[in-house]
């Protein structure tokens, strides 16, 4: 009689058995392909992967320094078109308020033939001035006395004079006199494209003024003029002496709002209106002010504010002091 349950229990049994054997053969064939095609883990291996993570690090600190470098040739090419502002103004009192005079510094740079740009509150010194403000609107006026730029390299200054100012934000385009040095100034290139976060900058400047550069002149030099207080004449001795030379910071673009930048390139005062530079030395930013006790705050407004107010200069409007009452 055909037993057909232990048939049954024969024929399953030997199923398990081939497919163990077939189980094995695949672990060895594979590990047969595997001993032949793929590199065992040996030291060698491990030290072509070392090695390649040299190469890797080695290429990105080569990356950096060329940036670096291009940051320091960008700066080192525009100084020439970065004028110190310096000036004096006053307030004429009132019945109800007192008068005062006070001198202004700053920075501007070249942006077209015979215009230089910077803050608002470097060519009205005025502007955003409490004590200031606070008179014109009691009615008193505010009188600019003296505005003039000394640029690198010339003995000379430059008579400026308020071409326009932004309405409500802090910039300002101001006409040069025209002379042939004037003339000979490059204007700074605007940039086209909004900067990202990130993205490496530079800052050209007088930050501190006239005290910065005394303290970077020949020591015969700052011994005599440390001693001396601060005015406008010691910018003219500077200049003659061609020591009117701007400082160059550098840094990277913390952040990018609808009309400002924020980036950790150091500046202190005298450094409003300093032209902000990318790696391609293009303007993407006009310095404007810090923030104490943040290395990370220093502020800068969108050279696309800037644009229009250029365009306004070249095409003859002016916006006078007047304009604040």
């Amino acid at each position: 009689m055909f037993d057909y349950e232990k048939n049954t229990d024969i024929v399953e049994s030997w199923q398990r058995f081939m497919q163990g054997v077939l189980g094995v053969l695949l672990l060895v064939g594979t590990g047969v392909m595997a001993h032949y095609y793929a590199p065992p883990p040996t030291d060698e291996l491990q030290q072509q992967v070392k090695q390649l993570s040299h190469q890797v690090e080695e290429l990105q600190k080569e990356q950096q320094q060329q940036k670096q470098e291009s940051s320091a040739t960008v700066a080192d090419d525009a100084r020439d078109s970065v004028a110190y502002i310096c000036g004096i103004y006053h307030v004429a009192g009132t019945a109800r308020t007192d008068s005062f005079r006070a001198r202004v510094a700053g920075t501007g740079f070249v942006v077209g033939p015979g215009l230089l740009a910077t803050n608002r509150h470097v060519a009205e010194p005025w502007y955003r001035d409490e004590q200031a403000e606070a008179a014109v609107r009691l009615g008193a006026s505010p009188v600019l006395e003296k505005l003039i730029a000394y640029f690198p390299g010339s003995p000379e200054p430059v008579e400026l004079k308020i071409a326009t100012v932004s309405k409500f934000g802090d910039l300002a385009v101001l006409h040069m006199q025209e002379t042939p040095f004037t003339r000979s100034l490059r204007p700074l290139p605007l940039a086209h494209i909004r900067p990202r976060i990130g993205e490496p900058v530079s800052v050209i400047a007088y930050p501190m003024g006239v005290t910065v550069m005394v303290a970077k002149s020949p020591a015969v030099i700052y011994q005599r003029l440390s001693t001396r207080q601060e005015d406008s004449r010691m910018a003219g001795e500077l200049a003659a002496l061609s020591l009117i030379r701007p400082s160059s910071t550098f840094g990277h673009i913390g952040d990018v709002t609808a009309e400002k930048l924020i980036y950790d390139a150091p500046t202190a005062r005298g450094g409003s209106g300093g032209p902000v530079l990318n790696s391609h030395g293009e303007v993407i930013g006009i310095n404007s002010a810090y923030v104490d006790g943040f290395s990370g705050g220093t502020l800068g407004i969108s050279v696309s504010e800037l644009v229009p107010l250029i365009d306004s200069a070249r095409q003859g409007g002016v916006q006078s002091a007047s304009s604040l009452r």
